[in-house]
């Protein structure tokens, strides 16, 4: 029997956190302590969070490089794909194994046709079952951690913002940013709002401040897109987000009849 101040200790809470059952001592002592009872809903927590998520992808390295750094574990903590894969088919083979080989041909049991099998009584879940009941919560931890990583980092980075002014003739406002992703590609948003219909079609361009010279980024299609930025363009240099009314007439030039313009900024 379980003194009265003897709590269930971790690997039986995992267990029981994880649907694996537990002593019926465990299991009354859990309901009646409140400490206990507070710890097995943590973990049961972080059990359903690992759920949920559904097929985990791996993350990044960078990504389990700020895991370990955040628990200060070294570089060589860094999991691998071949050394999962193989944690997973060694499990795998074990189980199959157990299952399959008949009792007679066991270790230790004898290949004569005269052997006797004795079977063996069941016992309460050794000290390996507790290192495997405790790798099991550690890799939900672990999992969720990740997860929760890789959900709070950006996708993207906004670099710069501009408000798009109307210009004379034009009843229109609009905005644009520039987005960074992790791989250093930009791409360019454009939102545009107000009354710009026409009977051309409307063109998205990066001036100089002095318009001295400009860049096409290509068509606006609705009142919003998403333009690719050059690697090499100088966002100082053509920092001026315009948005032109153009003809169907052949040239490729500005036609000068712009409908909102703004600069970027930092």
């Amino acid at each position: 029997m379980r003194s009265g101040d003897e709590h269930v200790d971790d690997e039986t809470l995992t267990l029981l956190a994880l649907g694996e059952d537990i002593t019926a001592d465990d299991r009354a002592h859990v309901a009646a302590c409140a400490r206990c009872t507070a710890e097995l809903d943590a973990l049961a927590d972080v059990t359903d969070l690992a759920r949920s998520a559904g097929d985990l992808v791996a993350p990044a390295p960078h990504v389990w490089d700020a895991v370990a750094a955040e628990l200060g574990l070294g570089a060589q903590a860094r999991p691998t794909t071949s050394t999962a894969k193989a944690g997973t088919a060694t499990a795998t083979s074990t189980t199959t194994s157990t299952a399959t080989t008949p009792p007679a041909r066991r270790a230790g049991s004898s290949d004569s046709p005269g052997a006797e099998v004795v079977p063996l009584a069941p016992r309460r879940r050794g000290r390996w079952g507790w290192v495997a009941a405790g790798a099991a919560a550690g890799l939900l931890v672990g999992a969720a951690v990740t997860w929760g990583l890789v959900d709070r980092t950006p996708a993207t980075d906004v670099v710069a913002t501009a408000t798009l002014d109307p210009l004379p003739g034009w009843d229109a406002i609009g905005s644009a940013e520039v987005e960074e992703h992790r791989d250093g590609s930009r791409v360019l948003v454009v939102d545009l709002d107000g009354d710009v219909d026409s009977q051309g079609f409307r063109e998205v361009w990066l001036l100089r401040p002095d318009v001295s010279g400009l860049v096409s980024l290509g068509t606006l299609e609705g009142s919003s897109g998403r333009f690719d930025l050059p690697a090499g363009l100088d966002l100082h240099e053509f920092s001026v987000v315009d948005v032109s009314e153009e003809q169907f007439d052949g040239n490729p030039a500005h036609s000068g009849d712009s409908i909102v313009r703004g600069p970027l900024r930092a």
